[in-house]
């Protein structure tokens, strides 16, 4: 009866280690959160400000790489807006903030905001900035949340991170449509 126990435990164990190399990938075939997508900046006309997004999917989100160039010294908000379109000489045609949850405007440390608010990016004495953020609120591919088919808008003022629904951050400056990178 004792050999049954141990025969009966160990193909448990078999089993579950079984399961769970198909739920973990290895890093040969890894099924981690796939996928990048860019934009490119370019300032509203006689602004001179240019720039480039990245978009890497991560384990609970996407994170956001932004750099920015020709830009007015201070805090410039920085948003995704639900329309992929920089036709329009004032980029009006991107469209209000990226929120597909149809919440309160805020900035991205807060509980309730839009899931394209990321806040300010700071632009030094130079006219150069950057932006690193992780947002759990966007997703590369496909669904209500992928940024593939919107655009960054670089504002000409400060996201104060209260104001509805745009925080008051001015006109647009810059604006880049977001395109899914190309798979090699």
């Amino acid at each position: 009866m004792r050999r049954i126990w141990v025969l009966v435990f160990v193909g448990l164990i078999a089993q579950l280690a079984c399961a769970a190399a198909q739920e973990t990938p290895s890093q040969e075939g890894s099924v981690a959160p796939a996928g990048t997508a860019s934009a490119t900046l370019a300032g509203k006309a006689g602004s001179g400000a240019s720039g480039s997004v990245a978009f890497h999917a991560m384990a609970g989100g996407v994170h956001i790489e932004a750099k920015v160039a020709g830009v007015p010294p201070g805090s410039h908000g920085f948003h995704l807006h639900e329309t992929g379109d920089c036709s329009a000489p004032d980029f009006s045609s991107a469209g209000g903030h990226f929120n597909p949850a149809a919440v309160e405007h805020g900035g991205p440390e807060a509980a309730v905001h839009h899931a394209g608010d990321a806040g300010n990016l700071e632009v030094g004495p130079d006219g150069t900035g950057t932006l690193s953020l992780h947002s759990s609120q966007l997703a590369i591919g496909e669904g209500p949340n992928a940024v593939v088919g919107r655009a960054v808008i670089l504002h000409e003022n400060a996201d104060d991170l209260t104001t509805q629904p745009t925080g008051n951050a001015g006109g647009r400056l810059a604006c880049g449509v977001v395109s899914a990178a190309a798979t090699p």
